[in-house]
């Protein structure tokens, strides 16, 4: 089932009406969709699909031999041409007359193991590729070789591509898309648990509860989100393990840079190339206030909510789940997940918020959103605001999101004013997010005031 993916889609249909050299690079993590935006868009095209494998050139060469003479349909033997300069010749000339898509996959293993391929692509795009009518498209899951040796200034192929798409996971609503049974509130679960990634949703059931969802999927040592999160970091670095303690450190509270290298023994300096690894990798995300981007309040925090999720409820629970005793550790976690939540709540109300502003339909049409913590000096202690949003100093919308079953009561919106008087904004609204609704006094003050708006999670769809 192809779902989202709309607006790239389109774009890349778009282009090739052109009928003349179009140059698509295509990136992000891996499991995200990439393979299958880019099969959904050659489906009906003549297409010659070539995924690079983590091996030798010759035998690079040779699968691409291969896939160049698939697209005639020819004898299943191919001849295996001299170089990739011949192969790339050969496509050239059928692109002369005729559109023809190629596709390289996993594009950076063909680098590594050809590592004159970018420049050798440079030369035919600029002698050849222009003048015909084939529409190359390179895909990579490796985001910084895709980012630094694809579209860099410094790559050969810097400046020649016409679009490029970093494909991210689904947000919330894309997510929901991807379903038609679930309740409203078990899809923002269901988004918790998976992170929008498209291969993980394919492997929630909708004709069993959310209950069964996770006991299936992560409460058997069997399932397949079991070891996904050590299976994607052997595929991705060269020392999972380290890269692991470090997560595992991030997500049990370690946030500043000495702190987690003092939980997993190693020196700052050293433990900034890991971090900036998995942030491109988007496990992990480094953050400051919204509006103070300073070095010494930088923190991390475990940005894919689906590792969130395992780091959060797998490791304490391993042994029972190995042993089979999957009721167990299911009753161990169910009265946690609320709290899980939490986190995940506020990225969906942040979504919903930039989905408003596009809209027009807010009283401030914001540049900016998200956290904000710092030092209150009236109360001397630390406080934080879960959605700070704002235009310049002109006006901003302070947020706070609460995923609890009890109603949001008028305590809320007094915090809220009390922190926006940290702040010089000329005009101030405040937004207020709940699971479950507000109490009575909590809608009529709201309504005395005008500033202040009531949002019931049921109603942001």
């Amino acid at each position: 089932m192809f779902v989202g993916r709309e607006k790239e889609l389109q774009k890349l249909n778009e282009l090739y009406r052109s009928d003349r050299f179009e140059f698509a690079v295509i990136y992000g993590r891996r499991r995200v969709g990439k393979t299958t935006l880019i099969n959904e868009f050659v489906k009906d095209k003549d297409t010659i699909y070539f995924t690079a494998l983590e091996t030798s050139a010759q035998d690079n060469l040779e699968n691409f031999s291969q896939s160049i003479f698939s697209i005639q349909q020819e004898e299943q033997t191919a001849p295996v041409y001299k170089n990739f300069k011949d192969a790339l010749n050969a496509i050239d000339e059928k692109a002369k007359e005729k559109r023809i898509v190629l596709v390289i996959d996993e594009f950076p293993y063909l680098a590594y193991s050809y590592s004159a391929i970018s420049s050798l692509l440079q030369v035919q795009i600029d002698q050849r590729f222009k003048k015909g009518k084939l529409f190359l498209i390179l895909c990579g899951s490796s985001m910084s070789f895709m980012e630094n040796q694809v579209l860099g200034y410094k790559s050969p192929l810097y400046g020649r591509r016409t679009v490029q798409f970093k494909i991210n996971p689904f947000d919330f609503y894309e997510t929901c898309a991807y379903f038609h049974r679930f309740q409203h509130m078990e899809l923002a679960q269901i988004y918790g648990m998976t992170g929008g990634v498209p291969q993980y949703l394919e492997h929630i059931d909708e004709n069993c509860s959310l209950e069964d969802n996770i006991k299936s999927n992560y409460l058997n040592s069997s399932a397949y989100f079991f070891e996904e999160p050590s299976n994607l970091l052997k595929q991705e670095v060269r020392e999972p393990a380290l890269y692991n303690a470090i997560i595992t450190a991030i997500a049990t509270g370690s946030s500043k840079n000495n702190e987690i290298a003092t939980k997993v023994g190693m020196e700052t300096g050293a433990l900034a190339t890991y971090l900036n690894n998995l942030i491109s990798l988007g496990i992990v995300k480094k953050e400051h206030p919204i509006n103070e981007p300073s070095v010494r309040k930088t923190i991390y925090s475990i940005e894919d909510h689906m590792f969130r999720f395992w780091y959060r409820f797998i490791p304490q629970n391993a042994s029972l789940i190995q042993r089979g005793n999957t009721e167990t550790a299911y009753q161990k976690i169910e009265g946690q997940i609320s709290e899980f939540m939490g986190k995940v709540f506020e990225d969906i109300c942040k979504q919903w918020l930039w989905r408003e502003n596009s809209k027009g339909t807010l009283p401030v049409l914001f540049t900016e959103a998200g956290r904000w913590w710092g030092n209150n000096p009236e109360k001397r202690s630390e406080a934080e605001i879960d959605l700070l949003a704002f235009d310049g100093n002109e006006s901003a919308i302070f947020g706070e999101c609460k995923w609890t079953n009890q109603r949001v009561g008028t305590e809320l919106i007094d915090k809220l004013i009390a922190l926006s008087n940290l702040f010089h904004f000329k005009k101030e609204y405040y937004y207020l997010f709940a699971k479950t609704g507000f109490t009575k006094g909590c809608i009529e003050k709201a309504e005395e005031m005008g500033n202040v708006t009531l949002i019931k999670f049921a109603n942001m769809k």
